[in-house]
């Protein structure tokens, strides 16, 4: 296989597993009417977990030492920055996380750049970076007229973000070691779910006893984990419940970082993230068919100016 070929496989990796991703945000949406941010993020991972085993029922023989890779990567990019950015959504509206998370490249070529000297940030990476953030606050504006900052929230956002970059820098180390890309997610999805039970357990304490008038605060509500048998036998009846959660788990986790791995690995962790740009403007078309969320004259602007952006940050800064 040519260079060009490989190249293209890798841009289609990247293109996969940003349009499931763009998806997920209404997916979660739809769950967190009945589920908390914690809970949805322990059940997606579990059925991400089992999915790649049937996808690939095979041991892998993993270096202990890498073993230590692995946690942090399952601890990055899946418990602190998916739960950083379903809770931040409690504090801020959705536009702020948005924006902000959308700021990923920027942190995975600075972390690259320092810590494996992947790539060095040009002046044409920052310019395309700066015009893709005005075409992703367009994007995100989409009609409105103001953005409400609030602290906690887009705090919250922005360690999202950051988690987000050294998740990138460990894949792009584990990468090298040659592992298979299944078997190397899995192993990092299972340190994600053990980090995750002690944070199930103390969901479960602090859920309010029955009949206790306490309000707890969102940040708290996020991380309910709730095993009451009749509120389980309610929502896990819903269908559409188990459609989201599967498509979460299976898709946008078991195989979307499968995929991204291998983006990664074929057309660099910098270029792959640059991807990341086009996360909203999927969320926006989905939200609009799905729940009915409008698309405006500025909103179609924004996508262009982000796509220009993603153009000059690839092309001009290569």
């Amino acid at each position: 296989m040519t260079d060009n070929h490989k190249k293209i496989y890798g841009i289609l990796f990247a293109a996969f597993s940003i349009f499931i991703w763009g998806i997920t945000f209404v997916s979660t949406k739809f769950l967190l009417n009945d589920f908390s941010s914690l809970e949805i993020l322990f059940y997606r991972f579990i059925m991400a977990y089992a999915g790649l085993w049937l996808l690939h029922p095979k041991f892998e023989k993993i270096e202990m030492r890498d073993n230590i890779l692995f946690t942090f990567a399952g601890l990055s990019g899946v418990v602190l920055y998916q739960l950083s950015e379903n809770i931040a959504i409690h504090f801020t509206n959705a536009s702020n996380v948005s924006i902000i998370v959308s700021i990923c490249p920027l942190f995975s070529a600075i972390i690259s750049q320092i810590f494996l000297k992947e790539k060095h940030i040009s002046f044409w990476f920052v310019v395309g970076f700066v015009i893709a953030i005005f075409g992703i606050t367009l994007v995100c504006f989409n009609g409105n007229t103001t953005l409400e900052f609030n602290p906690k929230g887009d705090l919250l956002a922005f360690m999202a973000a950051i988690c987000w970059g050294f998740y990138s820098m460990l894949i792009s180390i584990l990468n090298k070691r040659k592992y298979n890309r299944i078997a190397a997610t899995r192993r990092t999805f299972f340190f994600a779910v053990l980090i995750m039970i002690p944070l199930a357990l103390l969901g479960w304490r602090l859920v309010p006893a029955e009949g206790s008038q306490t309000e707890a605060s969102g940040f708290v509500q996020s991380l309910y984990f709730i095993t009451d048998n009749a509120v389980n036998a309610l929502r896990f009846k819903n269908t559409f419940n188990w459609m989201n959660l599967i498509f979460l788990g299976v898709f946008a986790s078991g195989i979307c970082f499968t995929t991204w791995s291998k983006a990664c690995d074929i057309i660099g962790t910098v270029k792959a993230s640059c991807g990341l740009y086009l996360i909203p403007i999927v969320t926006i078309f989905f939200a609009f068919f799905v729940l009915g969320e409008k698309i405006t004259l500025l909103g179609a602007a924004g996508s262009v100016i982000t796509i220009t952006g993603l153009f000059i940050s690839e092309k001009l800064s290569a």
